[in-house]
């Protein structure tokens, strides 16, 4: 039994030609999905890097497992898929971009727990390996310039090699593998053709191109600054060397693949994004607190030869957080009560198969380390398939109908003729914020403008929510008795 996730960085939607053919051409990822299953509606669980990982390797939102800024490591008694399945002895590697060890950008370049130390290879590992005057080199854009840079110089390229190895290396054994890119994550250092592919191509202009925000919130308006007044009718949007990295990135995919097909051509492959990158929507850039579809919206695809039909998709939500309960399902290791994502192995059955009503994002803070980046920005979202509510706790609030308003246009959340679904979404938002233990719960989430009917109160529910205990913790025990607890949620 082998399992293969592959990663990127900051791919959103329409730069996978798969999902929505623009012009960005990625084929070896188009191929993957012709020959497994696509779904349509998936969405990470924190637009962020690190925050967004730790969903994808713990199976719990960044409220539970601690990391809802980046350089936060999982807290102490939050275990990573990598210890699950190494210590139920299946062999796990980690190759690439981490970003879950509480330091910088580049890591601390030293493997973490649950993993093979002879194939951990993180960003700070990959700059060891370079000069000086390299590691400078390998973080300017202007290095594609000139005589350019060789496709042996990029992490993308190491990464691959390493990964290539260890699927010839361990062809009959069983593991599972994490190729994690950092490509095309900015500077998006890439060889010729890749660099030049894009100069004279410009994204579509999308109407959201022209959303000056004035009807957002504020937070959203702060973050524009003064993009919000240029011309914004006659812009023209190209980040060449991210569309030409992303392009060289899903040409590495494809070298990786065919050594897939050669030595493991029976492995579950997963294929994901961690979040993607606004490029000028709604006068935006990059990533941050807001739930729009440019950031959250994230490519899923899965493959496995005799489990999963070729050519199909899935058009109900889906999250990243379901991807751990979705591996141990497939291993057929318990999936501990801790989870709070849901396994998809039903779906591959039936493709037509609605795992979740409703699906969650949120957002604390950018990065722990820097001030700006907007700071503390603490957001709650719920997406049903069609309708999008985002609290904005420190700012107002937002409602989508994305059957009628696929841009995020218009803004229905004081719209009388929306209100029953809009109040029914916020329910949903409480309700999941109580049984996911989010530590930023309370009466403030309840209390907004354009919903009545709550009396705040200190105690909030009256409810102590303890922890489902796991393989590797005991029980715990009541704080009245000091007996173990017989239901970890009761009135207290």
């Amino acid at each position: 039994m082998k399992i293969i996730l592959i990663m990127t960085d900051t791919q959103r939607l329409d730069m996978v030609s798969c999902y929505k053919d623009v012009g960005i051409k990625t084929p070896c990822i188009d191929k993957l999905a012709q020959e497994g299953i696509r779904f349509t509606k998936a969405y990470t669980t924190q637009p962020v890097c690190g925050p967004a990982r730790s969903a994808i390797f713990t199976g719990l939102f960044p409220h539970s497992n601690g990391v809802f800024a980046n350089n936060i490591a999982p807290s102490k008694n939050v275990k990573t898929i990598g210890e699950r399945l190494k210590d139920d002895g299946m062999h796990t590697a980690y190759i690439g971009k981490w970003h879950l060890d509480g330091s910088d950008y580049f890591g601390l370049g030293r493997c973490d727990d649950g993993w093979d130390q002879n194939y951990w290879y993180d960003m700070r590992n990959y700059l060891e390996e370079l000069s000086l005057k390299d590691r400078i080199r390998s973080r300017e854009k202007s290095s594609m310039d000139g005589e350019g840079i060789k496709r042996e110089f990029t992490y993308a390229n190491r990464c691959s090699n390493k990964a290539i190895d260890f699927i010839k290396k361990y062809s009959d054994d069983d593991y599972f593998l994490v190729l994690s890119y950092d490509e095309p994550h900015g500077p998006s250092l890439c060889p010729e053709p890749y660099a030049s592919m894009y100069k004279d191509f410009s994204l579509p202009k999308y109407d959201n191109l022209k959303d000056t925000l004035d009807n957002k919130p504020r937070h959203q308006q702060v973050w524009a600054g003064e993009k919000r007044f240029l011309d914004r009718e006659n812009m023209v949007v190209n980040d060449r060397y991210l569309f030409g990295c992303n392009s060289f990135v899903d040409s590495e995919i494809g070298r990786v693949m065919e050594v897939i097909d050669e030595y493991a051509d029976d492995a579950l492959i997963i294929y994901t994004s961690d979040h993607g990158a606004m490029i000028e929507s709604h006068c935006l850039d990059q990533k941050g607190p807001a739930a729009y579809e440019e950031i959250t919206h994230i490519p899923l695809i899965m493959r496995c030869k005799g489990l999963i039909k070729s050519n199909v998709t899935h058009e109900n939500p889906v999250s990243h957080i379901d991807i751990v309960p979705t591996v141990l399902e497939y291993t057929k290791m318990d999936v501990p009560k801790c989870l709070e994502g849901k396994s998809l192995l039903p779906i591959f059955n039936d493709e037509s198969m609605k795992v979740n009503e409703d699906i969650f994002i949120e957002f604390g803070r950018y990065e722990i380390d820097h001030d700006g980046f907007g700071g503390f920005q603490p957001l709650r979202a719920v997406y049903d398939g069609r309708y999008k509510l985002v609290i904005n706790l420190l700012s107002s609030d937002e409602l989508y109908d994305l059957e009628e308003d696929p841009e995020e246009m218009i803004n229905l959340i004081c719209s009388k003729d929306h209100s029953e679904i809009r109040n029914c979404l916020h329910d949903k938002i409480l309700d999941w914020q109580n049984k996911t233990r989010d530590p930023f719960r309370g009466y403030y989430w309840e209390e907004r403008s354009w919903r009545d009917g709550f009396l705040p109160t200190w105690k909030y529910t009256g409810k102590t929510r303890q922890r489902e205990n796991d393989r590797y913790e005991p029980r715990q025990l009541d704080y009245d008795t000091g007996l173990e607890i017989e239901e970890t949620v009761r009135l207290k």
